[in-house]
């Protein structure tokens, strides 16, 4: 038996997977037709094994025009092989995303075969077509395992969950507490934390069309690891003062305004790793004091997530503050490891793979990117660094923006607007911003024009090297 040490030293006994080296989820005999989608058909097998047909998930992307793309989600150890059949029309060309990972496949006939030998997160496109592709979601195989009858526990198994007789179509979930979704677990519905502390939420289930993924609000020590959410009506993560947070192999989409997918309201001390985000609004975004939600924002860590913004940023700083009472600071966010797959949006003012939109009197410091690979966006900027007065969101500028790092930026593709770095006034300005090794379509940018960075008024002490 292993045991999970919560942060205040309670302790919950668990079992050790004892999983073989290749896990095929379940599926709910209520979702084979409604949730299936049959433009690929998807086995996958241990080497010199026997092929394991995947159920292949109808996913909602895209809010400009909502289309069914696929998503399949297995488990393993070691190497696997992937087989992939494309139903519909002719192959003319394959990729799968990210390059950077560096898989390589053999095309036979209407068959692509490629081999993983570590969990992967991956796009396989065909013909370009970025609407209608595969997401292939290939975890570890999960190690801890609670008892169903643990004390502490809330255990979802395989099959159809709908919350009874709680308010708000919830579960409510109270504190010290280990939430486990089983492979094959499907929860309609969202989960809900207000002023608890001490809660785990893991496995390898799903949570479909609620109207929030995680409604989390008033707590601290939250974990969320290893769950898939598809196509809520908002938010898949929706945080208000929580501080002591941790994400970890989330698994995202969304195709409605609102649709986005880690938002965070005056929250601190956060860790985000190995995240997929698909949505139609801000991919993750933090902000200070917005609604009910009062305080600074800081101590940030996000690594090795793949963002993929249909509209809107997937990554956005700043915008709320609480200028009441001077506004907040943002500050210690450090984003390395990340992937960007896609950024569409029309408005200029919203533009921006990489945006900082800081209003309501908010103070930014400290943030820095490394690392950073951005895949040709359709339409928008990859920085947007603005000290502004959001009509729309905000009630007055920001404060400024200062000590911003960008190290080891590559992009590949041609669809990006100018960049933009702009202060408000004298006193609400940014400065202090440096750029380093910023490769654009194979070639490093030896000035800020030759990176098509534009610097506005009101900034101080930019820096390429």
């Amino acid at each position: 038996m292993k045991q999970i040490i919560f942060w205040i030293g309670l302790i919950f006994f668990t079992g050790i997977c004892k999983a073989q080296p290749l896990h095929i989820h379940p599926v709910p005999a209520g979702l084979v037709y409604p949730m299936h989608n049959d433009d690929f058909t998807v086995w996958v097998r241990t080497s010199g094994g026997d092929w394991q047909d995947l159920f292949e998930y109808k996913v909602l992307v895209d809010a400009d025009n909502p289309t069914p793309a696929s998503m399949v989600e297995f488990d393993f150890e070691g190497k696997v092989e992937v087989r992939v059949r494309v139903n519909n029309g002719m192959i003319h060309r394959v990729k799968i995303r990210p390059d950077n990972k560096g898989i390589t496949y053999i095309l036979q006939g209407d068959l692509i075969f490629f081999t993983l030998d570590k969990p992967s997160k991956l796009s396989l496109e065909i013909n370009g077509d970025k609407l209608h592709n595969l997401h292939i979601f290939a975890n570890a195989l999960q190690q801890e395992v609670p008892a169903e009858n643990d004390p502490g526990v809330m255990w979802f198994g395989p099959g159809i969950h709908i919350p009874k007789d709680q308010p708000g179509n919830a579960f409510h979930v109270p504190s010290n507490t280990v939430v486990y979704l089983a492979p094959g677990a499907v929860i309609k519905g969202k989960f809900v934390c207000n002023r608890v502390e001490n809660v785990w939420f893991v496995g390898r289930g799903m949570i479909l069309e609620p109207e929030r993924g995680f409604e989390i609000t008033f707590s601290r020590n939250i974990e969320i690891d290893g769950i898939t959410v598809i196509n809520p009506a908002h938010y898949t993560v929706y945080r208000g003062e929580v501080t002591g947070l941790r994400i970890n192999n989330l698994k995202s989409f969304s195709s409605t305004g609102w649709g986005d997918g880690i938002d965070l309201m005056s929250c601190s001390d956060v860790t985000i790793n190995d995240v997929f985000m698909r949505n139609s609004d801000d991919c993750i975004a933090i902000y200070a004091h917005r609604w009910n939600f009062y305080g600074d924002a800081r101590n940030y860590s996000v690594t090795n997530a793949i963002l993929w913004a249909d509209v809107a940023h997937p990554i956005h700083i700043g915008l709320h503050g609480d200028i009441t009472n001077g506004g907040n600071s943002i500050e210690n966010l450090h984003f390395k490891n990340i992937d960007i797959l896609e950024h569409d949006e029309d408005d200029r003012n919203y533009q921006g793979c990489i945006a900082f939109s800081v209003s309501d009197c908010n103070w930014v410091q400290d943030v820095s990117f490394e690392n950073i690979h951005i895949d040709d966006i359709q339409e928008g900027q990859l920085f947007n660094l603005r000290v502004l007065f959001n009509e729309k969101y905000s009630y007055g500028p920001g404060c400024g923006i200062k000590d911003i790092r960008f190290k080891d930026i590559y992009y590949n593709g041609y669809g990006a607007n100018p960049s933009v770095i702009e202060g408000y006034s004298e006193q609400e300005s940014i400065e202090d911003i440096s750029f380093e090794n910023i490769v654009i379509n194979g070639k490093r940018i030896t000035s800020l024009q030759e990176g098509d960075i534009r610097v506005g008024n009101y900034v101080k002490n930019v820096t390429l090297k």
